[in-house]
């Protein structure tokens, strides 16, 4: 996410060598420029955002530091519309949300997304399929409500209408903290389109309107939702799929243009890849700085706090077994896509790509491991010590895989806990960044 516009930043900082030099802001603010330009950020958005990063480096003093922080200052006032960020509760539940945009923008997966993220928050939500146009859009909105196991109201032979206001009152009376709509889209904007989501509009009296933007739409993205803030009205964007080829642009320049506050961001195909919009905390992420606190947060939504002790427990005494291991695989797999998760370490931003199709539930190597540990007895599952030649034999038969696959699987893991157990002793963390720094030495 962002990497072409966080490789344009770093860029441009590399063109100022000296300080006090006005030739060397020139270059850099004309190779940001270029850049901008080149990752869809509107042209008006660009002119502001130089102006901006001069000013204040001037006033300051050129120099990369002064650059950098002309440049996070300037971001800043671009994306912060002093909105709403996040999801936002009425006082009274259930907070009811209407999804909206054009067809083929992810609204259907996203609406099941942001489903998802407030289940993890121990919310009570009701999805709800008023998707009638698109013939595969209610079976499609099911089966992702039965993946992530909320309730879902539909309601056949019946208007988009009718089925809003008679899932409201099933909200109600179900005592739900969250009803999220998915509304039908269109290939373009239409006046049916508009009628349509006006009368489910007013028979719902929404708290939040949402309009899902694809982050490959660029400024035909922003007019359409320029549109729909005039027609239905917009409390706030999601932007979806921004783990694709997307230059990263459309951020600034919708929060530019419309005023209207991104609450979320879609970074990946998985269910749980939809992070909270909070400006500093990407600004941090365009920096290559990470984003600690998002990453914090997903993990507090997942993982148990008792869990973790044990956990960590477990680790610093050597005892971690092959059934916590598969537990937290399972955990990991919560947390979201792979790339999304490094994109929040400090450091590790620029290897998100790398990781963008890395899938554990497809890789050929965590598959293995789970054969091998369904053939395993509960004893043996937890404890790995047990496991001796006629074992591994009997567990490689079951699991379809030869002896000498279990012998390296077994020795990867052992050798996985010992580094584990080294690393949680005191001082262990600071070898191994020792370790890591050397390897990147000898790059």
């Amino acid at each position: 996410m962002f990497d072409t516009l966080s490789e344009s930043f770093r860029s441009a900082l590399s063109k100022i060598r000296f300080n006090d030099d006005e030739k060397s802001l020139d270059k850099a603010l004309e190779e940001l420029k270029k850049s901008l330009l080149r990752n869809d950020v509107f042209h008006k958005v660009t002119k502001e955002l130089l102006k901006n990063i001069q000013i204040q480096t001037k006033q300051t003093g050129i120099g990369k530091q002064n650059f950098l922080n002309a440049l996070q200052n300037s971001l800043a006032q671009i994306l912060d519309t002093n909105g709403n960020y996040g999801f936002v509760y009425a006082t009274k539940p259930p907070t009811i949300v209407l999804m909206t945009g054009l067809q083929g923008s992810g609204k259907t997966t996203t609406s099941a997304k942001l489903a998802n993220y407030l289940k993890t928050r121990n919310k009570k939500v009701l999805l709800v399929a008023c998707d009638l146009a698109r013939l595969a859009a209610v079976e499609q909105l099911t089966q992702l409500a039965n993946q992530i196991e909320v309730d879902i109201f539909t309601l056949p032979n019946v208007s988009p209408p009718e089925v809003a206001k008679a899932a409201k009152q099933r909200a109600i009376t179900g005592q739900y903290d969250v009803m999220i709509v998915d509304s039908a889209g269109r290939l373009a904007i239409d006046e049916a389109l508009m009628g349509e989501l006006l009368s489910i509009r007013n028979a719902l009296e929404p708290n939040e309107i949402f309009y899902v933007a694809d982050s490959l739409s660029g400024q035909d993205g922003i007019r359409s939702a320029d549109t729909f803030n005039q027609k239905i009205g917009i409390t706030g964007v999601i932007l979806s799929k921004f783990d694709s080829d997307t230059k990263g642009g459309i951020a600034l320049s919708i929060a530019y243009q419309l005023g209207i506050p991104l609450r979320f961001i879609g970074n990946g195909e998985k269910i749980p890849d939809l992070d909270i919009f909070i400006p500093d905390r990407i600004i941090s992420r365009l920096m290559g700085a990470g984003d600690i606190a998002s990453l914090a947060e997903k993990t507090a939504s997942i993982l148990d706090e008792q869990e973790a002790k044990n956990i960590s427990k477990k680790i610093k005494k050597g005892q971690f077994t092959f059934s916590d291991f598969i537990a937290q695989i399972e955990n990991i797999k919560k947390l979201g896509s792979m790339s999304s998760i490094m994109s929040m370490i400090p450091g590790l931003g620029n290897m998100a790509g790398a990781l963008k199709n890395v899938d554990l539930d497809n890789s050929a190597e965590v598959k293995k491991i789970k054969a091998m540990v369904n053939s395993m007895t509960l004893k043996e599952r937890n404890n790995p010590a047990l496991l001796n030649g006629s074992r591994r034999k009997r567990i490689a038969l079951g699991s379809g895989l030869e002896v000498s696959d279990i012998n390296r699987i077994i020795k990867q893991f052992d050798n996985a806990s010992k580094m584990a157990k080294r690393l949680s002793s005191k001082g262990g963390m600071q070898e191994f960044m020792g370790m890591m720094g050397q390897m990147k030495g000898k790059m």
